[in-house]
């Protein structure tokens, strides 16, 4: 640990609530802050200690909420400005934090700031945004150079009005901030940033945290998708060259006024040094990140481009965010879930019936036992998993999926085999598998809403539900809450452990893994099944002379062999001078 008194947010267990589909309150489909009011004694129960928001800001929904119109408003399906200082007042009553989404790399296209700036090249807000040229080509209008969307087709978008196009790394409706601007970075620091730190929120999650700096010369990027028009130009927007400069200016003319903030960044295609400078406790950018190294594991850089990975892969990823602290005086995060992913079960464990069970409880001693700040997705608590295969592109909702499927129906002009392959691909990675309502009973529509639900319900909800769960002392959500209260009672070993370090890295089956006690010199030793079959155990060579006092089991009576999806926990006191295999 760092210190006498490691910063709140630390040990905390996180719990992210999706807004639209997580609990809704008066029967309109659709989720809501009131909805969310009413379970916050659900969350605490269950050990949580902060609570993560996403967006509720006014918002056409182009992109669920991260096209943000009104940084100051509130969605009014979501509830009001009232329900919200509701909800910051009773999360705090109960003890818990709030944090919410910081989404400043881009607004809405009908945020009034980008309104005012594509009216011309003069008025105030004409370089808020980041305008170009056209380039001519053959005497015809073209994007100013050949980036691809993160979602699909041109970066760029053209407005007549400037006859000029706008850059938007997401959807159109989505027009990147120019950070370039410092009038620009000002008032979003005022209207995203202290609007609602004044409120009193505890932090943010922050939304593509390594983006906001392009290359500003916008050189063509390579070609790396063969006969395609538009390509990726990741090199050239994340980790721009300013992304420290300014995160450090927010963190000095901002947030040091309100004291241990909590922000959490969302920071793909980074390698550990760049993360490093991100969030060094020295540099004080960023709290701790999220590493996409995992959750990015089977895919590739179309939806349909998805493969099973390997344990081995899995396990380096862990490794590498693990290893984040070694020497170090960073701090890092662990979760599998949240919701532009699939379900963890279904991703990384297994979703068939007769495992299901096991293989969530499996995966909550795996997160429970490894260092970092804790996140948990909602549903993920009592085993919620992928849709189904035979489910169709009529019951999906999310923009990035219904592009990437349209993408593959344009491209093979609706060949039947390619659109059950791009089906496939969205059933496995698609970000609706995260954004089902949660189930909370079995009743009609999962207990979520009375009315008609905005998007389909998981067809599993009478057998997988909260209510359900609550009554039994064996079930997901009962286990859940005794990790998370595992993890509070042991949080020096849990929470704070070092020394991470992977023993079997080449079984495909199992996967055995150590930490270290920052003080006592304690060990904790961890096994976790992945297979469908009995498995041994690979006890590390200098630990089996020692006393070893199980903490816990998926299981009521651990055996010899680890049974299909077990996980066990073993406390050392008296770990080896040297390791040995």
């Amino acid at each position: 640990m760092t210190g006498s008194k490691p910063n709140w947010w630390k040990a905390s267990t996180c719990y992210q609530i999706w807004p639209a589909s997580y609990k809704d309150s008066n029967n309109d489909g659709i989720g809501d802050i009131p909805g969310i009011i009413s379970t916050l004694p659900y969350l605490k129960d269950l050990g949580i200690g902060t609570i993560w928001l996403s967006p509720m800001y006014d918002s056409p929904q182009k992109d669920m909420g991260y096209d943000i119109s009104n940084y100051e408003a509130i969605y009014p399906p979501y509830g009001t400005m009232d329900d919200m200082d509701e909800l910051i007042k009773k999360t705090h009553d109960l003890g818990m934090k709030l944090i919410l989404d910081l989404v400043i790399n881009h607004t809405s296209d009908q945020h009034d700031w980008f309104l005012q700036s594509r009216k011309d090249k003069t008025n105030k807000y004409a370089d808020w945004y980041m305008w170009k040229d056209p380039k001519i080509v053959d005497g015809q209008r073209q994007p100013p150079n050949n980036w691809r969307s993160i979602f699909g087709g041109s970066a760029w978008e053209y407005a007549s009005e400037r006859d000029q196009y706008y850059l938007h790394l997401f959807v159109p409706e989505q027009p990147d901030l120019n950070w370039e601007n410092a009038e620009t970075r000002r008032a979003i620091y005022k209207s995203a940033i202290e609007f609602w730190l004044e409120k009193g929120i505890d932090g943010f999650r922050v939304d593509t945290a390594n983006l906001y700096s392009k290359v500003t010369s916008f050189p063509d990027a390579p070609e790396t998708l063969h006969g395609e028009t538009y390509q990726p130009a990741t090199e050239y927007y994340v980790n721009g060259p300013r992304m420290h400069e300014w995160l450090q200016e927010q963190r000095e003319a901002v947030l040091d006024k309100y004291g241990d903030v909590f922000m959490v960044g969302e920071l793909p295609g980074t390698d550990a040094a760049e993360v490093l400078k991100y969030v060094s406790a020295e540099a004080r950018e960023y709290s701790c990140v999220f590493d996409f190294d995992v959750v990015m594991l089977g895919t590739g850089s179309k939806k349909h481009h998805v493969y099973r990975h390997t344990l081995p892969e899995f396990k380096e990823a862990i490794r590498k965010c693990q290893d984040l602290l070694r020497g170090t005086d960073a701090w890092t995060t662990v979760f599998l879930e949240n919701h532009d992913q699939g379900r963890s079960l279904s991703r990384f464990a297994t979703d068939k019936d007769e495992f299901r069970e096991q293989a969530a409880k499996m995966l909550a001693v795996l997160l429970c036992s490894l260092t970092g700040t804790l996140f948990i997705y909602q549903g993920q608590e009592i085993g919620m998993f992928n849709h189904p295969e035979h489910w169709g592109i009529e019951d999906l909702r999310d923009i990035d999926s219904l592009n990437a499927y349209h993408d593959v129906k344009d491209r093979h002009e609706g060949d039947e085999l390619w659109l059950k392959k791009a089906m496939k691909g969205l059933q496995a990675v698609g970000r609706d598998n995260a954004r089902l309502p949660v189930q909370w009973d079995s009743t009609k529509h999962a207990g979520f809403t009375g009315g008609e639900p905005w998007i389909r319900v998981h067809d599993d909800y009478a057998k997988t539900n909260v209510a359900d769960q609550l009554k039994n002392p064996s079930s997901v959500l009962s286990f859940w809450k005794k990790m998370i209260q595992l993890r509070k009672d042991h949080e020096d070993l849990l929470v704070f452990g070092h020394d991470f370090e992977v023993w079997d890295y080449h079984d495909q089956d199992v996967f055995t893994f150590t930490k270290k006690h920052p003080s006592s010199g304690q060990t904790l030793l961890v096994f976790c099944s992945f297979s469908d079959d009995p498995q041994p155990l690979h006890w590390p060579t200098k630990l089996k002379a020692t006393t070893a006092q199980l903490l816990i089991s998926t299981v009521d009576h651990p055996q010899r062999y680890l049974t299909p999806w077990e996980a066990r926990a073993y406390l050392i006191a008296e770990p080896p001078a040297v390791n040995g295999a």
